[in-house]
């Protein structure tokens, strides 16, 4: 880091702090050479996905459309807020941790489903039913042999 002064690449950290309301750190610096104190902050660079729709269509990944999903198929079942949460952290950190560009709208919902079997088995069904747009009884009835 240098310093915003004299230009020293050499200063040691006083202090630092999480700053809440935008994920990053603050560290307050003082300069070896000039002994002048400066303020950095520092945050987390992140790769924007996107997700390739099944029309071939590309639009920003979003974490609140997965939630959304979650929230509906998990309707008057026995799962909380904070168990919704974590799949949606789940699925979010394992696309980020593919370190890819893109990712297919298919593979997400796969996630979503993995995450859902092993919370509720209803939910899971549910979500099921609509993602894989079922059409007829026979490949509804293969999934629930599957639960």
């Amino acid at each position: 880091m240098k310093c915003i002064y004299c230009g020293c690449e050499e200063n040691k950290v006083l202090d630092s702090r999480n700053s809440d309301e935008t994920n990053s750190i603050r560290r307050r610096r003082e300069c070896i050479n000039c002994g002048k104190r400066f303020t950095t902050y520092e945050t987390i660079e992140t790769t924007p996905i996107l997700v390739v729709k099944n029309d071939g269509s590309r639009q920003a990944f979003d974490a609140n459309k997965i939630k959304k999903g979650l929230i509906i198929a998990c309707e008057k079942r026995p799962v909380s807020a904070v168990q919704i949460d974590n799949m949606v952290a789940n699925i979010e950190k394992n696309i980020q941790n593919r370190l890819l560009q893109e990712v297919k709208s298919s593979e997400i919902g796969e996630m979503v489903m993995e995450q859902l079997k092993k919370v509720d088995d209803v939910a899971y069904v549910r979500f099921a039913s609509v993602y894989r747009k079922f059409t007829d009884l026979t490949s509804f009835k293969r999934l629930l042999d599957e639960v």
